[in-house]
């Protein structure tokens, strides 16, 4: 059976396919390997809003079950943002194409860093949110969450994971996310919990869908 993860990112897609294609049931697919289709628009107020709105016009243009996740940084400093702006927080596209993602995502960082250049060290908490939706040929649609706590350090370091992976450090550990194993990444991260969530709900409901 073929599942659509709703993405063009080749680091999220990887991601995506050790968390939820390793039982050998689901063909995982991304964006790239179907007819193309206009780009979801992230108007949402929240990042579940977000991932049901991707998941859903993935079913409608493809047919295919389809995955779909909205995640972002919240900064305690910042008032919980960049959040739902995460990803184009520095004026730049949303997912875009793989040949401007790493172009993104260092404008991104870089303008974070910026913000809180003042911001004491004690204040320095964030947390990783990722909300990710399952949406059915049949009509039905699911949401499953995921938080990472942690902190934000001053200078990128790793150069593993993508987004902020190499400015944040998840509590419990002194590596960035950028420095860690993509395993030990997966076992602790905001979209790993959300997305071994949603697999439970996949391997409960895809087999009787659509």
């Amino acid at each position: 059976m073929r599942l659509l993860l709703a993405t063009r990112n080749p680091k999220k897609l990887a991601e995506l396919r050790r968390i939820l294609g390793g039982d050998g049931r689901f063909e995982v697919v991304g964006l790239s390997d179907v007819d193309s289709y206009p780009e979801t628009r992230e108007t949402g107020a929240t990042f579940a809003e977000n991932a049901l709105a991707k998941a859903r016009d993935g079913v409608a243009h493809t047919g295919l079950p389809t995955v779909a996740d909205d995640s972002g940084l919240a900064v305690d400093a910042l008032n919980g943002m960049p959040g739902v702006l995460s990803a184009r927080w520095s004026g730049a596209g949303g997912d875009a194409a793989a040949r401007d993602a790493a172009a993104r995502d260092a404008a991104n960082l870089e303008l974070v860093l910026a913000q809180v250049a003042d911001v004491p060290e004690q204040r320095l908490g964030a947390r990783f949110v990722c909300a990710a939706a399952l949406a059915l040929p049949d009509g039905r649609s699911f949401v499953a969450e995921g938080t990472m706590p942690g902190r934000l350090v001053r200078s990128p370091r790793g150069a593993g994971g993508f987004g902020y992976d190499p400015i944040f450090v998840a509590d419990g550990f002194t590596r960035t996310n950028a420095e860690l194993a993509p395993e030990e990444k997966d076992a602790i991260s905001h979209r790993g919990k959300a997305l071994r969530a949603l697999a439970e709900i996949i391997a409960r409901e895809l087999p009787t869908a659509g």
